[in-house]
């Protein structure tokens, strides 16, 4: 049985998120809906999920000796990994000697935060359908690796997330470029590569998997309804559910959603990113923890993909059922400046079946995710334009 506590209270049920992003702060929200003290953590003040948590703190958590030191302090109940960039190592030999319990598993936050390990658990461990690779650590083993994969291809640091780094290669002479770009976006290990061949897909698709606990307590997979996606430069712009594809596929993608996740172990939300060419599907890459593309389901579901992360991680059961078809669209920040306003959001939101979502970032770059549209209608196509008419309204301007 499921027992929560009162925040900042001796019965708190506490947790803390390592990272604190838009995705984070969306998590915040739903565990304090469920009476849960939420710490969040980040590498800069004043991000999204420090705006709305009890407490907040600002370290770098690839610093292993200052995240345990942190956890030491604040003595969580969950740890909760939101991003990448994490000492996973130091959360492993946490989880081992019995001091943290770790969302989903330490283990699966070390193997997803490097493209290198999911891709080796996917393809070489569970014999999955993916798209040829190599890797690489050097620009001539860049150039190698390519020459392997045949061009076009993309080459994306293995350490890195939202498209950073992430370029398209269409012949031998763009490979010195993609190895520069990659090194400045890998947020870790900067000297690392894989090099992946094109698969000629029709389309890319997000599948929110879900483990929680069932009525007899055991653990149980969920599925949420197909998410598709348009990415520019590895990043997603838009999204919506549910994408149409043949009952084949959609079998086939839950039962590698279900591999890989089951593989993984734990509880929460998988972000399932696979390429789908008619009844074909191949394994792209997964997190292990709400996904970009699913904001879409603050609109769609009758529990977002937020909602499901913390149910799922308490052990409470989740219903993943869809309300109405629905679509998101980013909005960007236009502009490299500090403390930015917007105009245009009452214009947005008379758009019908549209609603908006701003992060509070505190810093705007020109290609920085600073809000998101959402939209629903009867079919995805209106909602999709409903979605980026109310986008394309929402202007960012300096701030006073």
């Amino acid at each position: 049985m499921t027992i929560l506590g009162t925040p900042l209270s001796p019965s708190a049920t506490r947790v803390m998120l390592l990272g604190s992003g838009e995705l984070g702060k969306e998590v915040t929200i739903s565990l304090q809906r469920l009476g849960v003290e939420v710490v969040a953590v980040d590498r800069y003040p004043n991000a999204p999920g420090h705006q709305v948590a009890h407490r907040a703190h600002v370290i770098d958590m690839t610093d292993g000796d200052a995240l345990a030191a942190l956890i030491a302090q604040e003595q969580p109940h969950l740890v909760i990994p939101e991003i990448e960039a994490i000492a996973t190592d130091k959360l492993a030999e946490l989880e081992a000697a019995g001091t943290i319990t770790c969302i989903p598993t330490a283990r699966a936050a070390q193997l997803t935060m490097n493209r290198e390990g999911i891709r080796r658990l996917a393809a070489e461990t569970l014999g999955l359908a993916t798209s040829p690779y190599r890797f690489a650590s050097s620009l001539e083993e860049l150039e190698q690796a390519c020459a392997a994969v045949g061009f076009p291809c993309v080459v994306k640091p293995v350490m890195s997330s939202s498209g950073k780094g992430q370029s398209k290669l269409d012949s031998a002479v763009d490979v010195k470029a993609a190895w520069d770009y990659a090194a400045a976006g890998g947020r870790v290990d900067a000297g690392r590569v894989i090099a992946e061949g094109f698969i000629d897909f029709d389309y890319e698709i997000t599948l929110l998997t879900v483990r929680s606990r069932g009525a007899d307590g055991e653990i149980q997979t969920g599925f949420c309804e197909p998410i598709g996606h348009k990415q520019v430069q590895g990043d997603y712009v838009e999204s919506w559910q549910p994408h149409p594809m043949s009952a084949l596929a959609l079998e086939r993608s839950r039962d590698i959603a279900e591999k890989v996740t089951s593989n993984l172990g734990g509880l929460g939300v998988f972000g399932v990113e696979l390429f789908v060419k008619g009844d074909m599907v191949w394994f792209s890459e997964v997190s292990p923890r709400p996904h970009d593309t699913g904001m879409v389901t603050m609109a769609t579901q009758l529990q977002s993909e937020f909602e499901l992360h913390a149910k799922a991680v308490l052990g409470l059961p989740v219903n993943t059922a869809l309300r109405a078809p629905g679509a998101s669209a980013v909005i960007y920040g236009g502009m490299d400046a500090q403390g930015i306003a917007f105009e245009g959001v009452a214009e947005a939101l008379q758009v019908p079946g549209s609603d908006i979502r701003l992060f509070g970032k505190p810093e705007s770059f020109t290609r920085r995710r600073m809000g998101v549209a959402l939209a629903t209608a009867d079919d995805v196509e209106t909602s999709r334009e409903r979605a980026l008419a109310a986008a394309s309204k929402v202007k960012p301007v300096r701030g006073a």
